[in-house]
């Protein structure tokens, strides 16, 4: 009898009397299927757990924050734009080689309650762009042909918010646009209640926004373009052994920021802190006309609240000393950086120059010790080619002097500094203190 006899499998079985390698058969086949079935069950679950990357750098780049979702119920049909996904490709490869580093010169404003709007609607797995309730909203597209690509060579100016392109818009329009620095760090809301509020500002003495960008996670500012420069370049700049800013340039100069300042300080509700105020974020325009910059994004202050505390930000020489010690923040720290303003537009000397003698390197001692000689003709600027008239020159050092003055309630506000500015006579115990 051979090893191996096939006989048996033709035997009939008591199971409906089947074949016992028909029984075999479908045995395994059985577990054939049962196996397949159990290994389908595995990849649906690993596939569930682990999703692609492709969906995973979606849900990465951009992200949207809850704050957004939380008021998409309050969007305006009116004001927002649907856009497919294919007009939403964000490049972050030029933002990512340019380091932030900061600069003396800020170039154009920036700025950042009710009314605000966002559509956070998702298309095709990607959430769409911010839109706010006014003003117009660019897209990173046009930006970026505005600027070409954000270019090195159209960088007009650099500042600790960010850096400021200038641009041309597909209908010829020059702006300012200023991409604001560590953009995934800025809080959304922060962004959207202060570009609100400094949104609908409107004052010949204030750069206008004229709109936004917020998508993905950058967060830009268009200005309107102003073309002759900032009054740094003008004071300190290479402009020749005669500056062209004459006296009464320069106290036109002194009074429109004044105004301009009082508008966000008392024109407003919220009223605006600018906590940057220096001749950087000055700028001029051709009739040589000032424009106060860069004060948006910078310090909401509610009429029932006298002061905020928040980290010190602004540039050495013009910080106020009690902003600078405590980080407590309100419109006076402003007055005191636009009294080291009017030094400086008197005396052509930067805040702090550390090249000069130990007595001269702040520029407020060293002008509050040459009036207290009655040296005030000897603090001018002497590129001035034509010198200023007494009187004139008496009324703009006590107006400087009055806002840097080290106790905080005792400085003017802006209202009263225009006032100033603008009588004819001075009181006679002011001008005995600056003869």
């Amino acid at each position: 009898m051979p090893f191996w006899d096939a006989s048996f499998l033709t035997k009939q079985t008591p199971i409906f009397g089947l074949h016992l390698w028909v029984i075999i058969a479908i045995s395994v086949g059985a577990a054939i299927v049962i196996i397949l079935f159990l290994l389908s069950l595995f990849l649906t679950f690993r596939r569930s757990s682990h999703k692609p990357l492709k969906s995973r750098l979606q849900n990465i780049t951009p992200p949207i924050s809850k704050e957004i979702l939380e008021i998409a119920s309050h969007r305006s049909q009116n004001s927002l734009t649907e856009i497919h996904v294919k007009d939403q490709r964000v490049d972050l490869s030029d933002h990512l080689r340019r380091p932030p580093s900061p600069s003396t010169a800020s170039g154009e404003s920036r700025s950042a309650t009710s009314d605000v709007m966002i559509s956070p609607k998702m298309v095709g797995g990607l959430p769409e762009v911010s839109h706010l309730g006014w003003g117009h909203w660019y897209t990173l597209r046009e930006l970026e042909e505005a600027t070409a690509r954000f270019g090195d060579e159209n960088v007009i100016g650099e500042g600790g918010y960010g850096i400021v392109y200038r641009g041309v818009l597909a209908d010829n329009t020059v702006v300012a646009v200023k991409n604001l620095l560590n953009n995934r760090g800025q809080a959304e809301k922060e962004f959207r209640v202060e570009v609100e509020a400094i949104g609908r500002v409107r004052h010949k003495n204030l750069v206008r926004l004229l709109g936004y960008c917020a998508e993905g996670a950058h967060r830009m500012l268009v200005y309107e373009y102003v073309d002759n420069g900032n009054l740094d370049q003008w004071l300190h700049g290479d402009v020749g052994d005669v500056s062209l800013l004459t006296w009464e340039i320069r106290m036109n100069i002194i009074l429109g920021t004044a105004k301009g300042l009082a508008y966000l300080h008392e024109g407003l509700e919220p009223k605006v802190v600018h906590r940057d105020v220096k001749s950087s974020n000055i700028l001029l325009d051709r009739q040589w006309n000032s424009k106060v910059s860069d004060f948006g994004l910078a310090k909401l202050l509610c009429s029932e609240r006298s002061y905020v505390t928040t980290r010190v930000m602004g540039t050495f020489g013009y910080v106020a000393p009690e902003y600078a010690s405590t980080g407590m923040l309100n419109e006076r720290s402003d007055v005191y950086s636009f009294g080291v303003l009017i030094m400086e537009i008197i005396s052509g000397r930067t805040p702090a120059d550390y090249s000069r003698p130990p007595g001269e390197v702040s520029l407020v001692e060293w002008l509050k010790i040459l009036v207290g000689e009655r040296r005030s003709e000897d603090v001018i600027d002497p590129r001035i080619l034509e010198k200023p008239p007494s009187k004139s020159l008496k009324r703009a050092l006590l107006v400087a002097l009055r806002c840097v003055d080290p106790d905080a309630v005792k400085r003017p506000r802006m209202g009263h500094v225009i006032h100033m500015l603008e009588v004819e006579e001075l009181f006679r115990e002011d001008r005995k203190s600056i003869v």
